[in-house]
């Protein structure tokens, strides 16, 4: 007999290990058919996250459901080495032992002690994804720096620069100080601050003027004038300029028409930069004139290639103002020969330190923006401050202010690389589901730039290029091969890495032996799905696509299946300082894996996932529903019988559980197929919940009670059969209570031919199972049943038993009144059956079940109590309409809302406009007695 509870904690541990054991993770070799998914790996440094949670359970949730549909699965698994994090975490720990820091230790012992921390620290997300139940083949565990994966980088380093698709440039970058090392997009975050715009006026040269409109009539025409002699720019960053190589105005403003192809000189410097017209200049923003700063911000790069400015570097890695000459050439990846770093001769303009006031050299930014602001107060060119908040980028792991900063990388040709990606999608080669995600993917790889793929760590890919001593460059998969182009020139290595995304790139066929042919990429390779987050799309799935297409001639995958960002339950962001966090790990600890996996089931059909812990635990007691429907089951001694087969049943109950269980198995396996696990989860809820444990179980109880040997031999054949059905349904995402009922139920009755759910079959029910009569029989059963227990409760009077007429029924009504008379009386709580030609006096009539019948309520309701009820609860309904009704008839919300808040509102006016139909119905119904 089961316990009276399941024990996750108990439980959980025990039977994971029994799968890992059973070599069932493991993809079959007897199989025709294959299905592959490759995990996205998270950062060796990570622990689970409720991110990690719902994008794994979602694997899993594939990888059960084809693995018992016979196919050999491949789930891979492996780590992320996430080199700034990855360092960042080591370097902490250096210093918070005591010890030097990297730079003292050096390269080779600093990596040394990072793997060293690796192999002691990281394999914890692993750890932890084992709890959550991924039924992934350790035993192909990867590594993205492991020797594999290592050599294939190198590989295809190699190949992309020889075919001119990689190649070293001078481009700014998002620059992170702290760290002194250039980072991707994804690893910049946008944080309000408080900021203000300093009015800066730069005197025009050679004496020029011009009349500045300075007053308007009320069509905006210009009434007034004063001359200038200067012209006004605003920056939210004064540090910038003393790069500054021109103003851009828009070649429309007429106010600057006059100016454009002269010049201003530029204060503090001197230097003497020209006015251009661009259209990057928005004549309706402050003065519509903009100091264009092309080393040092990425809109003002694009205007200064296009006006062919300057390009000045006023900076140091550490974010200081230059302090020396050398500064312009200190930076870069030139060889050392005999301790001297060569000039790098593709630096623009001649070296700008001597052109910055000694009192600023040296300083840091922040602090020469101070300087700089108080110079212009002091001599007259400030002319205004404007406080405001504006969005600045930070570094997500350093937290400081990210410089956009001109340097040397290596650089991916990107958009010769994506053409055959947007093929791929258009073509249908690899979809995306939901369809809508389509686009965010379009409209990145049609306007790419050049993938910055240099990252100025020591922990990843070192870059297999070789300098010479006079800047010469030779790329080879090893150093001897570089030796061997260059002769007896000596090399030095770039002390670079390649960003964690170049090596993540590769991950759905380096991690199954590319460029080696092995069996596992002839076998799994493309894999049949992805599935990921929405924003990183392009950091991961576009280059995934570039990638695989170039170096296999085929898409990695056959579909892209985007899970929605989980929020807290008001629809905000997650974060530690909101106190929101919901950690997986202690839901798993508190109400165990499988609620924790059937809420983010359940829930993964929006892009916005509202969690809160009182919703997993409501999906912990369906789990203890289905429990208990179990230890129903075998304390009226249901047990699977030997030969017992569905399709020969005869009694109605029976027919109908048969029919409705096919009908949850079509409905759960479409929507497994088609990636909408929220649909599955629903089909499976519905089932178990609201059929097989309220209806079939309730209505089975009689027959067990019975006399009728044969019908409850049947019924209980029928339970063993249909629950043991129940479970499988339920395995790929519920697996450690179904698991743990499989084995227990499987201790009494005719032994099985199948053993460890996991590697248990799918049912796959004939359509012949389902029987319209026992469906139509049964079906208004129910109907009239949840009728009466609507219009009871509606009445207030739930807990009585009024006596229940059907009014001149037809006479297949009248039969199947009288075939079910005890199970109505018993089920609907009344007192009588009866069939009449009209309604009794004092009774409340309702249409169920294509026929008309009536309660008879009279002396059991308080009519006068109840219609004061009633009309509070109306007028209460009615103010939520107009509420609803307004925000949606103001087209400004309905515009500019997110589609899911206007839909979500749509939502709720639907269903006060059905409560108050209800309640008015009701109001009606009391009419009838008085």
């Amino acid at each position: 007999m089961l316990e009276k509870n399941f024990d996750p904690k108990s439980a959980e541990p025990r039977l994971y290990a029994q799968w890992e054991e059973s070599g069932l993770f493991a993809p079959r070799e007897d199989a025709s058919e294959t299905y592959s998914i490759v995990i996205p790996p998270p950062n060796v440094t990570g622990s689970l996250h409720i991110g990690h949670a719902l994008n794994n359970t979602l694997q899993d949730v594939l990888a059960r459901y084809h693995r018992m549909r016979g196919k050999a699965v491949l789930w891979l698994p492996g780590t992320d080495h996430a080199g700034i994090a990855t360092q960042m975490v080591v370097e902490r720990q250096l210093a918070a032992a005591g010890n030097v820091g990297r730079r003292d230790m050096g390269r080779d012992a600093f990596v040394e002690t990072v793997w060293k921390w690796k192999a002691e620290s990281g394999g914890t997300i692993v750890r932890q994804l084992r709890r959550l139940g991924a039924s992934c083949d350790w035993s192909r565990e990867r590594f993205t720096l492991d020797e594999g994966l290592s050599a294939a980088v190198r590989k295809v380093f190699v190949q992309l620069h020889k075919e001119g698709l990689i190649y070293r440039d001078k481009r700014l970058v998002n620059w992170d100080p702290h760290f002194q090392t250039a980072i991707s997009d994804l690893e910049v975050e946008q944080k309000e601050v408080d900021g203000a715009y300093w009015h800066f006026a730069y005197p025009l040269a050679d004496g020029v003027t011009y009349e500045h409109p300075v007053a308007f009539d009320e069509d905006g025409q210009a009434t007034e004038w004063e001359t200038r002699d200067h012209i006004v720019v605003a920056t939210t960053r004064p540090e910038t300029m003393l790069g500054d190589t021109g103003v851009a105005v828009h070649p429309d403003d007429a106010r600057y028409s006059g100016l454009v192809g002269k010049s201003v000189i530029l204060p503090i410097t001197g230097r003497r930069i020209p006015i251009v017209a661009d259209d990057y200049a928005d004549p309706t923003k402050g003065s519509g004139a903009v100091k264009i700063t092309p080393a040092h911000d990425f809109n003002d790069f694009q205007v200064g290639k296009r006006a062919g400015l300057a390009v000045i570097n006023v900076m140091d890695q550490y974010g200081r103002i230059k302090s020396s000459t050398f500064d312009d050439f200190s930076f870069g990846h030139r060889a050392e020969v005999d301790g001297v770093q060569m000039a790098d001769e593709a630096l623009t303009g001649e070296a700008v330190s001597e052109a910055i006031p000694a009192d600023l050299r040296g300083l840091d930014r922040f602090a020469a923006r101070k300087a700089i602001v108080a110079r212009a107060e002091e001599e007259g060119w400030l002319k205004q401050i404007e406080k405001t908040r504006h969005m600045v980028p930070h570094g997500d792991r350093s937290g400081v202010v990210i410089e956009p900063w001109l340097t040397d990388q290596w650089y991916v040709d990107a958009k010769v690389l994506a053409q055959p990606a947007l093929k791929a999608v258009e073509q249908g080669d690899t979809v995306f589901e939901p369809k809508s995600y389509e686009k965010i993917y379009f409209e990145w790889l049609r306007n790419i730039e050049p993938w910055c793929i240099s990252r100025q760590l020591w922990w990843g890919h070192r870059i297999p290029a070789w300098y010479g001593p006079n800047g010469e460059i030779f790329v080879a998969e090893t150093e001897e091969e570089a030796r061997a182009q260059a002769g007896d020139l000596p090399l030095t290595q770039d002390e670079d890495v390649l960003d964690t995304w170049f090596s993540s790139a590769l991950w759905p066929f380096s991690t199954m032996g590319w460029p080696e042919k092995t069996s596992d990429l002839k076998r799994f390779y493309p894999t049949s799905d992805l599935v990921t987050a929405a924003d990183i799309i392009f950091f991961w799935v576009a280059r995934m696509m570039m990638m695989g297409l170039h170096f296999t001639g085929e898409a990695p995958f056959k579909r892209v299946i985007i899970n929605g960002l989980v929020r807290d339950e008001k629809g905000q962001k997650m974060s530690k300082s909101k106190g929101n966090v919901i950690d997986p790990l202690e839901i798993v600890d508190e109400v165990g894996a499988d609620a924790l996996r059937f809420t983010m089931a359940i829930l993964s059909g929006t892009r916005d996932i509202k969690l809160s812990k009182q919703r997993i635990e409501g999906y912990r007691n369906f789990g203890t529903k289905l429990w208990n429907a179990a230890r129903f089951s075998q304390m009226n001694e249901c047990e699977r019988v030997a030969g017992f087969d569905p399709a020969g049943v005869t009694s109605t109950l029976n027919l109908w559980i048969r029919g409705e269980l096919t009908k949850a198995e079509r409905a759960t396996s479409a929507a497994l197929e088609a990636g909408r696990f929220d649909e599955a989860a629903q089909a499976l809820y519905r089932f178990v919940w609201n059929v097989f444990c309220d209806w079939y179980l309730e209505l089975a109880k009689p027959v067990f009670q019975g006399a009728d040997e044969a019908a409850k031999a049947e019924t209980r054949a029928m339970t063993a059969w249909a629950l043991d059905q129940t479970i499988k349904l339920l395995a790929p995402v519920m697996p450690f209570i179904t698991e743990e009922l499989w084995a227990e139920l499987g201790k009494a009755g005719a032994p099985r031919d199948e053993g460890m759910l996991l590697g248990a079959a799918w049912p796959e029910l004939p359509d012949a199972l389902v029987d319209a009569g026992a469906e139509a029989e049964i079906g208004w059963l129910i109907e009239v049943v949840e009728a009466i227990r609507a219009l009871k409760g509606e009445m207030g009077v739930a807990t009585t038993k009024p006596p229940l007429t059907f009014i001149v029924p037809e006479p297949a009504t009248a039969a199947r009144v009288e075939r079910h008379r005890d199970l109505l009386a018993g089920l609907a709580r009344v007192s009588d059956v009866a069939v009449a030609d009209q309604a009794p006096s004092g009774a409340v009539s309702f249409v169920a079940g294509g026929g008309a019948a009536a309660l008879t309520l009279a002396g059991l309701v308080d009519v006068a109590a109840e219609r004061a009820r009633l009309d509070k609860e109306v007028k209460a309904i009615e103010a939520d309409v107009v509420v609803f009704s307004k925000k949606l008839d103001n087209p400004n919300f309905v515009a500019r809302a997110a589609p899911e808040v206007v839909q979500e509102q749509r939502d709720k006016l639907a269903g006060a406009q059905a409560d108050r139909a209800r309640l008015e119905a009701a109001r009606e119904r009391l009419a009838a007695l008085g």
